[in-house]
């Protein structure tokens, strides 16, 4: 009876906060970490490619400016 209570409780006040708004940002704060994350590793793969061709392009154009002397 006493696990009951405990969870309606947890419940009450879970749905007190949902209807404040607070528990629903709240909830959603582990997604979001998580969102954050991938972004953060996502971002910099593209940045490492990015960095990556800027590097081949570069010597690319040495070498060919090379040639042409």
């Amino acid at each position: 009876m006493k696990a009951f209570l405990v969870g309606l409780l947890f419940l009450v006040l879970v749905g007190i906060l949902a209807a404040v708004g607070f528990a629903g940002w709240f909830l959603l704060l582990p997604l979001f970490m998580v969102l954050g994350l991938l972004l953060r590793v996502l971002f910099v793969f593209f940045l490492f490619v990015l960095v990556v061709w800027l590097v081949g392009k570069f010597v690319l154009y040495v070498i060919h400016s090379l040639k042409n002397i």
